[in-house]
């Protein structure tokens, strides 16, 4: 008695949406059965694969069934598919594995497309795998081209919205709904307020890092969209992404993740939820930080112009170089000292001549009352324009609280009146889901309703900046002749701010603000309001902006006391 072929169905389609609609992988395994019984083939295996492209191995079902059929001894004789394109639709690929099969006595058998075992046959299928490669990238094509022209007409092309954003109807055309982005209030507000501790800090602490923005969103039980802790690959992609100045880029990236040239690349419209001013400050700090860029080492060395002078012969780096065991110290051209003189001819400064010529400019041209006024000008305005937005966000935060908590009034109503049944699974999964909308909306108008209150009036007075400078020219020199490495570079020329110790990273020039403020609220025992009113103001009249800074004055003057006593013994 003959014992018949154990057979294994492998069913691919290539799509999810493919898979939904249940209509390939039944009739494949419909054709595949009959196949079997038509061969008296014993039917021992299927394998199903939805929604995968078969230009590659990396998927789950399909490495299944080959282990199963490289395995000793294997638990099947054929490996049955409908067409060749099922199984792979890259020709070397799918002969790899056709091979693979064959050493441990596997065949792969085509139901659309039977074939022998002789060298013609096999090179006919050899053909044919040629073809669904072609045709596999032919489809890919016209499908990128359709997804990019869909895009240069402002429409969403049906992936994940990044946070912050919501997928709408747009119009119909025939049987299509074309869609587009639209701001989401109720994680637009944790995508500002990503920006905000990026830029500003949370009033508590200076200027943040992607890490400790993690740390604070988590530790405040601020949730992802899919109610999930954050990481740092997320907040780095949001501080990052272009879409929130609106211009989302689409086909920026192969399937490899591979960049791809800049006019392959398609800018959509959409609605910003960060001012571009906003969003290229943080892209200053994040590059500033990068350790490709600023090496840790020379941020937080003790000499005053380690990575700030170059060469003026070659353009390389000026380092550190001693005389006499020590005793001389000087800055001189690394080309030279690594390559000889051939290299660069080269040149020594004595460390202590350059470092005063340095520190003198900035005494003379940057720490004098009238330069720093001109400075904190940037940041004395743009509050009125940011307090508007962010009445606007509270109230529609409030709103879809407002309207959560409705639906859940109604849903309780319909228990109560017996409409609803308590123990049926989605009614919970819907409760649960509007509850979660509803706090995280009160949760977020709440923290922005704080920080709202928080930024108050704005006011620097002459006598201030006076203070201030005269402090700050007076620490930029330690005793014995040296310099504080963390202020001398933030107050280069051309620099991004001041460096705040506490954290040893540049700050533009805010940075006096949220340093000024985490001294006040941690040492002083002066009311918040007066801390906020030494800082800001935001009057939209100048004539009661100046009576403002005027009669405010007295009642900060033995705060500003204090922190010039805090500078004065620091020093």
């Amino acid at each position: 008695m003959t014992v018949p072929l154990r057979a294994a169905l492998y069913l691919r389609v290539s799509t999810a949406r493919q898979a939904e609609h249940d209509v390939s992988i039944p009739d494949q395994k419909r054709q595949g059965e009959a196949y079997c019984a038509a061969r008296g083939y014993q039917l021992v295996e299927t394998y199903v694969e939805p929604g995968a492209s078969a230009t590659n191995d990396r998927r789950p079902e399909f490495q299944r069934m080959i282990e199963a059929g490289t395995s000793r001894p294997a638990p099947f004789d054929v490996v049955v598919v409908h067409s060749f394109s099922r199984f792979f639709r890259d020709a070397f690929d799918m002969e790899f594995y056709v091979r693979k099969l064959a050493k441990n006595g596997v065949k792969l058998l085509s139901i659309s497309q039977e074939i022998g075992d002789d060298p013609v046959h096999q090179m006919m299928r050899q053909i044919m795998a040629l073809f669904d490669e072609y045709q596999s990238k032919e489809n890919a094509k016209h499908v990128i081209r359709a997804l990019k022209e869909n895009a240069r007409q402002g429409f969403w092309n049906g992936s994940l919205p990044p946070i912050g954003y919501r997928v709408v109807a747009a119009e119909q055309r025939g049987a299509k709904v074309k869609k587009k982005l639209e701001i989401d209030p109720l994680h637009a507000e944790t995508v500002r307020l990503i920006y905000r501790l990026a830029l500003h800090g949370d009033g508590a602490k200076g200027q943040m890092g992607v890490k400790n923005i993690v740390s604070h969103l988590n530790r405040n039980r601020i949730f992802t969209r899919d109610g999930g802790r954050w990481g740092i690959g997320q907040v780095h992609r949001i501080l990052t992404r272009r879409t929130y100045v609106g211009e989302h880029e689409f086909n920026k990236r192969s399937k490899s993740k591979e960049l791809k040239p800049v006019s392959e690349i398609v800018v959509v419209p959409v609605p910003p939820i960060i001012d571009r001013e906003t969003f290229d400050a943080v892209q200053a700090l994040l590059k500033a930080r990068h350790p490709t860029v600023t090496p840790s080492a020379v941020i937080s060395g003790p000499t005053l112009l380690t990575g700030l002078i170059h060469c003026a012969n070659c353009g390389g780096a000026m380092t550190i170089r001693t005389g006499k065991g020590g005793r001389y110290r000087y800055y001189a051209c690394s080309m030279k000292a690594r390559q000889g003189p051939t290299a660069c001819e080269g040149m020594a400064v004595p460390m202590d001549k350059l470092d005063d010529l340095v520190a003198s400019h900035l005494e003379e041209r940057l720490l004098q009352p009238e330069r720093l006024e001109a400075i904190l000008a940037t940041v004395l305005d743009r509050r009125q324009e940011r307090s508007e937005r962010q009445h606007e966000h509270i109230a529609e935060l409030n709103r879809r609280a407002a309207e959560a908590e409705a639906r859940l009034k109604r849903l309780y109503d319909a228990i109560e009146a017996g409409v609803a049944d308590l123990d049926d699974p989605a009614l919970k999964d819907r409760i649960d889901g509007l509850k979660a909308i509803r706090d995280q909306a009160k949760a977020d108008a709440e923290r922005a309703q704080a920080m709202l209150q928080n930024s108050g009036n704005q006011a620097v007075t002459p006598q201030m900046l006076s203070k201030f400078a005269r402090t700050a020219r007076q620490r930029i020199r330690l005793e014995g002749g040296g310099y504080r490495r963390d202020q001398g570079a933030a107050l280069k020329v051309g620099g991004s701010g001041y460096i705040d110790p506490s954290s040893n990273r540049v700050a533009v020039p805010h940075g006096f603000r949220s340093s000024f403020r985490d001294w006040a609220g941690e040492t002083t025992s002066f009311p918040r309001e007066v801390i906020e009113h030494a800082l800001a103001h935001q009057l939209k009249n100048k004539a009661e902006a100046a009576y403002a800074r005027g009669t405010l004055f007295e009642k900060r003057r033995s705060l500003m006391e204090s922190w010039a006593t805090f500078i004065g013994d620091t020093a």
